[in-house]
């Protein structure tokens, strides 16, 4: 199948990438719930155990249907190999444990999510490697914040939660001019709306929690790249600190990328409108979205995304009051920081997905106490602005 998948297009690799059927002949791809494997002689064990066999050995790091949902996403991707990952942040771990040493330094966006930011201002500090936060998308801050032991650029692009555009091909040549590797996080758009590598990036970053699954339901990540830097280095990581991917969450995330391309584009569809929707709102002081032609890089979107994606921020008159007022006026929107459902979820980022920042980085950041974050689901759009006004209205 490897060679006929090279002129699939998206929507068929969600269906059918990666896929081999055992000798049952199930049409839906099984879950192999087992933490061990059978190895037929002593001789085939060890051939296993010291890579000179290929196969099954231990569902830590080797399991059927967590390789099956492996090589679809890198397929997807257009990635050599593929490591899932118990969660998104899992994934960026192990790509940092794999390929990060003390006294190396990391340039990494300002506008990440906050617990991204926790990580390596905090926890990658304590092992001696450094990290320098720039503008997204100045691309004369990331260059001055090269140093000449920089080892890893990394970005979210668009950023969490202002939609911030970073231009991956012109991040990828500065960063492989001065030696460094490219590393983005695709979370906001997946592989139907942007492709990284294809872009110049060295390293793809997802958490299939989001959009991936699409639902909500389990929690998962994976990192995508060439078969030295994701297929050895961040591999070695995952087989021996296990932040394992579990065969159920990992059949669970096939099952969403069967549907990932037509529900991309219906987020963007609905986003696109409440957005729009959101400009026309007195009370709305600022919409954030790279979708509308008032973003400030609604043209690099064009050029790098399929669609704009399904996650719109809006500032609102009044501070902190207004913004949990509009959100506590909600009756259908769901109140949770998580996104990529199906159901429109709504949070005020300042006291939640970026709540454990300081004062000062969410000011430098652009977090605002007025800011709300909609991951826009696939509810209708008039049901969706009709629910925020309850709120809005009042303000």
């Amino acid at each position: 199948m490897s060679n006929e998948i090279d002129g699939w297009g998206p929507a068929t690799l969600a269906v059918r990438a990666g896929q081999e059927r055992t000798q049952e002949g199930e049409h839906s791809e099984p879950i192999f719930t087992t933490s061990s494997f059978v190895f037929g002689s002593a001789a085939e064990a060890a051939a296993r155990f010291g890579g000179d066999e290929p196969g099954n050995i231990y569902s830590r790091f080797t399991n059927p249907t967590v390789r099956t949902f492996e090589q679809r996403l890198a397929a997807l991707e257009g990635g050599e190999s593929c490591v899932a990952t118990a969660t998104g942040m899992a994934a960026i771990m192990a790509t940092c444990l794999g390929l990060l040493e003390a006294g190396d330094h990391v340039v990494c966006s300002r506008s990440v999510f906050g617990t991204t930011t926790v990580m390596f201002s905090k926890y990658l500090a304590k092992f001696g490697v450094e990290t320098d936060f720039v503008s997204l998308s100045g691309l004369d801050a990331w260059e001055q914040a090269i140093r000449p032991n920089t080892k890893l650029l990394f970005l979210e692009t668009p950023s969490n939660p202002l939609t911030e555009m970073g231009d991956i091909t012109a991040l990828s040549q500065l960063a492989h001019a001065r030696g460094a590797l490219l590393v983005v996080d695709n979370c906001f758009c997946t592989p139907v709306l942007q492709k990284p590598l294809e872009l110049g990036a060295d390293i793809v970053i997802h958490s299939a929690t989001k959009y991936l699954d699409g639902q909500g339901r389990c929690m998962g990540g994976g990192v995508v790249g060439d078969s030295k830097l994701v297929g050895e280095d961040v591999f070695g990581v995952l087989r021996s600190t296990g932040p394992t991917m579990s065969p159920f969450n990992a059949w669970v995330f096939l099952k969403g990328l069967e549907t990932l391309k037509l529900r991309m584009e219906a987020h963007s569809r609905n986003a696109l409108a409440l957005a729009q929707w959101l400009e026309s709102q007195e009370a709305v002081e600022r919409v954030y979205y790279p979708g509308l032609k008032s973003h400030p890089q609604f043209d690099l979107m064009q050029r790098q995304q399929t669609a704009p994606g399904g996650i719109v921020s809006f500032e609102v008159r009044g501070g902190q009051a207004s913004a949990w007022k509009v959100i506590d006026s909600t009756r259908m929107l769901s109140i949770t920081a998580n996104l990529g459902d199906t159901k429109t979820t709504i949070t005020h980022p300042a006291t939640t997905t970026h709540g454990r920042l300081s004062d000062e980085e969410k000011t430098l950041s652009g977090i605002s106490d007025g800011l709300i974050r909609v991951a826009v689901g696939l509810e209708e759009i008039d049901d969706i602005q009709a629910d925020l006004l309850r709120g809005i209205s009042t303000l």
